[in-house]
C-alpha cells in the first residue's frame, strides 16, 4: 500500500504492527465490514469514524478507531497536532482521566488518508451506557453525577482561562468506569471515571476554533452539505461547549438507552449539584420537560440525518461507482 505521508504515534502510547493495520484497511469492507479480508468486529459507530476490533494476535487488547474524514495530507497533519493538544489539555491541565492511547496514519489504496485512534479496549460493561443497565436505580443517579462532575472540572478551566476553551461530547456513553466489576456492579461516590471520545477536539484558542468545522461536514450527503452548513453546523458545534446544552445531552440519554424514568430523579440530582456544588459555573435551571423534548427533537434529526446518508451510500456504489469511505450502522434503536 502507498504510505506517502508519516504515520504519527503518541510516544506515550505504544507501537502497533503498522504493516498489519495498513492490511487491514486495504481488506476492509466498508459496507459490510464483518466480511472484511482481516476479521474484525465493530465495537461502535460515531457521526465522523466507526471503532473495530480487529482480530489479530498483534492487536488483542486493542480498540481501533477509524477516521476517514480527511481529503488530504495536509488535513490530516492538522488534525493529529489539534488531537494531540486536546488530549494534553484533558489529561495534564484539567485532570479528566483518558485510556492509554497512540494514533497512526496512512494512505488508503484509493490515496484518501486515514487517521486510526487506538486505544486500550476497555471492558464493555463497565463503559456508562452498558453499566446503568447493571446498577441499581440509585447508583445509576450516582453514576451520571460523577459525569457531571468530571464536566464541571472542564468548565471551571474554561471559565479561568481567557485564551483556551475545550468543549466535549458528554454522553454517557463516552464515559467508563474504572476498576468495575460487571458481576458485583457496584458505583461508589468517589469512583474514577475515564473519558473514551476524544476523536473530536473542541477546542478554541483565542476564540478561534482549532479543528476546522468543514470536517463535521465531510460524512454527509452532498446534496445536504449546504443546507446543514447554513442551518445547523455553527449550532451544533456551539452546544459542546455549552455546559448547560452539554448536560442536557447527557440526560437525554437516558431515552436513548430506553430509562426513560430516571430523568426525573436526574434533573433534580443536576440542578442540586450546580446548585450547591458548582455555584460558580451558574448553570442555568433545567426543566424535565426541556429534555424529553431535546430528545424527540434530536432523534428525529439524527434519524433523518443517518438514512440520507444510506441514500449517499447507495449512489456511490450503484450509480456513481465509487468506493464510500464511512462505515454506517444497522438500524438504531432510538
Amino acid at each position: 500500500m502507498n504510505n506517502q505521508i508519516p504515520s504519527f504515534r503518541n510516544p506515550d502510547g505504544f507501537e502497533i504492527d503498522f504493516d498489519m493495520l495498513q492490511e487491514f484497511e486495504l481488506g476492509l469492507d466498508t459496507y459490510h465490514p464483518e466480511q472484511s479480508k482481516v476479521p474484525c468486529k465493530v465495537l461502535g459507530y460515531g457521526e465522523m469514524s466507526t471503532v473495530f476490533e480487529i482480530h489479530q494476535e498483534t492487536f488483542e487488547g486493542l480498540a481501533f478507531k477509524r477516521m476517514s474524514i480527511f481529503e488530504t495530507d495536509a488535513e490530516l497533519s492538522d488534525y493529529a497536532t489539534i488531537y494531540h493538544e486536546y488530549n494534553r489539555l484533558l489529561e495534564e491541565e484539567i485532570g479528566v482521566h483518558l485510556p492509554v492511547h497512540g494514533y497512526a496514519a496512512f494512505q488508503n489504496q484509493h490515496k484518501r488518508p486515514i487517521f486510526y485512534i487506538i486505544q486500550t479496549k476497555l471492558p464493555s460493561p463497565a463503559i456508562g451506557n452498558k453499566a446503568m443497565h447493571l446498577l441499581p436505580e440509585n447508583e445509576t443517579l450516582i453514576l451520571f453525577e460523577c459525569v457531571i462532575r468530571e464536566l464541571s472540572k472542564i468548565w471551571m478551566f474554561n471559565q479561568s482561562h481567557t485564551d483556551k476553551m475545550i468543549g466535549l461530547d458528554g454522553q454517557v456513553s463516552n464515559w467508563v468506569i474504572q476498576d468495575f466489576d460487571p458481576m458485583q456492579p457496584v458505583m461508589e461516590a468517589d469512583a474514577c471515571l475515564a473519558y473514551l471520545d476524544t476523536s473530536s477536539p473542541l477546542l478554541r484558542i483565542n476564540g478561534k476554533e482549532q479543528m476546522d468545522p468543514e470536517l463535521y461536514l465531510r460524512p454527509a450527503p452532498s446534496f445536504l452539505v449546504w443546507i446543514l452548513r447554513i442551518l445547523y453546523l455553527k449550532d451544533v458545534v456551539n452546544r459542546y461547549y455549552d455546559l448547560r446544552s452539554v448536560v442536557i445531552d447527557l440526560l437525554a440519554n437516558c431515552c436513548k438507552e430506553q430509562k426513560p424514568e430516571l430523568i426525573p430523579d436526574l434533573v433534580v440530582m443536576a440542578n442540586d449539584y450546580f446548585a450547591k456544588e458548582a455555584t460558580d459555573l451558574e448553570v442555568e435551571t433545567i426543566g424535565e420537560k426541556e429534555v424529553f423534548s431535546y430528545y424527540k427533537e434530536d432523534a428525529q434529526i439524527w434519524s433523518l440525518y443517518l438514512g440520507m446518508r444510506r441514500i449517499d451510500r447507495g449512489i456511490h456504489r450503484h450509480i456513481l461507482r465509487r468506493p464510500y469511505p464511512y462505515v454506517l450502522p444497522g438500524k438504531v434503536k432510538r
